[in-house]
């Protein structure tokens, strides 16, 4: 979760929202991304979306059933249905999403059983961390 607050980091310093997200597949991290919603004008850049992308290419494969996925905040819908269609095993995340989370926070997609694949859910870990960062950068963007 370290390494997603560093990417989230870098998403901060570039005026986007600052979440970040690592893929780790055998404890090694395969992929890591930000945001880049602002830079991109494309309001699906989304660092979850962004490191399932790299990480598929990485291993040539587009089934990630052995991994797992930290981000800083939690999913929204776009988010964890590209988890649940690349088969991500495990999602671990800092902060809930109470405008856009749907593990729960604002809407939750883990209600029903999914028919074909079971998605391990983490939550709370570094959640200080993270939600200090994201209440810094919305002030500051209050402020200007």
């Amino acid at each position: 979760m370290r390494e997603a607050l560093l990417e989230a980091k870098k998403a901060f310093d570039s005026g986007e929202v600052p979440v970040g997200a690592v893929v780790v597949v055998d404890d090694c991290i395969i992929a890591r991304a930000h945001n880049a919603v602002e830079a991109t004008q494309c309001a699906t850049e989304h660092a979850e979306k962004r490191a399932i992308e790299s990480a598929s290419k990485v291993l040539g494969e587009w089934r990630l059933n052995t991994a797992t996925l930290y981000t800083t905040l939690e999913p929204c819908a776009l988010c964890l249905g590209a988890a649940f269609l690349s088969r991500i095993k495990k999602i671990v995340y800092a902060a809930d999403d109470i405008r856009h989370g749907a593990c729960g926070s604002w809407v939750n997609l883990l209600e029903k059983k999914h028919p074909t694949h079971s998605l391990e859910i983490k939550k709370n870990v570094l959640q200080a961390e993270s939600a200090d960062l994201l209440k810094s950068f919305f002030k500051q963007r209050r402020q200007k």
